[in-house]
């Protein structure tokens, strides 16, 4: 019984202390809450910088595979020109 008693006049303390610092107990939560608006919207240009690259990328890779097919089909004309030419 002499616990609880204990417990809860160290309960009521921290109550009564804590509700005595609202002001910056709010503060500190719209300040908290400020932060998380600017992470969020940091992650949101982010996420779109991403997609961007993520296009430039596939287009990127597209073009090389073009060029790489046009490569093989020029080296494959040369081979049959060089084939066909005889002294």
């Amino acid at each position: 019984m002499k616990k609880t008693m204990m417990i809860a006049g160290v309960a009521l303390t921290a109550l009564l202390g804590g509700c005595a610092n609202t002001t910056a107990l709010e503060e500190s939560v719209a300040n908290l809450g400020n932060k998380v608006d600017q992470l969020s919207a940091e992650v949101g240009a982010l996420k779109s910088e991403q997609s961007k690259l993520s296009a430039d990328v596939k287009g990127a890779k597209a073009a090389a595979m073009d060029a790489q097919a046009e490569a093989k089909r020029a080296n494959d004309r040369l081979d049959n020109m060089a084939s066909s030419y005889k002294k």
